[in-house]
């Protein structure tokens, strides 16, 4: 049976939502979004070959997945776009990413796949810049917002000014956390589901800080990462914000111990 999604926004015309059940066996657990505007729908960060075919199953129920036109992804990761063979010839829809990864995604896509698509694989990628863009979608748009660093090199996240929902990737992400399906509700005790995470995946708290600036210049509703909790309320965000401005991360936390010939085999 297809996962129900979890309903983030709904008003009639445009809709978010967000499935968190689909990943099974040894995979990390991963949010994926659909948002429908009218006609048009767009998945954000699908994931892989675990994630496809529950998916394909559960969004078809809200739209017609070969009609789809974009599939957006903020970074390169298997969990995020490692299924972009099948959404390629299974669907009409157009890549959205990194310009640092437009050129690297193809490789994922077999020569088999290559040869069923009616076009270049290149020619469905459509690459934004360092600065970001926005993407017309529907009577709306989609906002690819820059995320240096937090954690790829090439990093986007994805800002839909309907619902005033920022979906943030990796940043906020938290493992191990309870997932009863609801929103972050006692902040000091999720902490250490993000913390460890945070240290070790995110470059450093400078690119934090500066991404943390532009979020408080923004009318933003909702923070829903890729993995884990969602925060929700001006309270929950203003709470994450400043945390994450303050957390030592990544480069942070290197030192020379970090970078010594190894002596142990495994």
């Amino acid at each position: 049976m297809a996962a129900e999604p979890i309903v983030l926004f709904d008003n009639g015309h445009h809709k978010c939502l967000m499935f968190d059940s689909l990943v099974t066996g040894e995979g990390v657990q991963s949010n994926q979004f659909l948002i429908v505007d009218g006609s048009q729908e767009a998945l954000i960060d699908p994931g892989g070959d675990l994630t496809y075919t529950p998916l394909s199953v559960a969004a078809s129920r809200y739209m017609n997945i070969r009609d789809m036109s974009y599939v957006f992804a903020s970074h390169q990761d298997p969990d995020i776009i490692g299924a972009i063979d099948r959404w390629l010839v299974h669907t009409r829809a157009n890549i959205v990413t990194s310009k640092l990864w437009a050129r690297f995604l193809p490789h994922l896509a077999s020569g088999y796949v290559t040869t069923q698509l009616e076009s270049s694989v290149f020619d469905r990628i459509i690459a934004i810049p360092d600065r970001g863009a926005r993407v017309r979608f529907g009577d709306t748009h989609i906002e690819c917002l820059p995320a240096h660093f937090m954690h790829s090199v090439g990093n986007l996240q994805f800002y839909d000014p309907v619902s005033r929902i920022l979906f943030s990737g990796d940043l906020g992400a938290s493992m191990g956390a309870v997932e009863d399906h609801k929103p972050v509700t006692d902040f000091d005790q999720h902490i250490p589901f993000m913390e460890g995470f945070h240290r070790r995946y995110i470059a450093s708290r400078k690119v934090c800080e500066l991404w943390a600036n532009m979020v408080r210049g923004m009318d933003v509703s909702m923070i829903v990462p890729q993995h884990g909790k969602r925060f929700e309320g001006p309270q929950m965000i203003s709470r994450f914000l400043d945390w994450v401005s303050s957390v030592d991360c990544g480069i942070d936390l290197m030192g020379q111990e970090n970078y010594r010939q190894p002596r142990e085999f495994v």
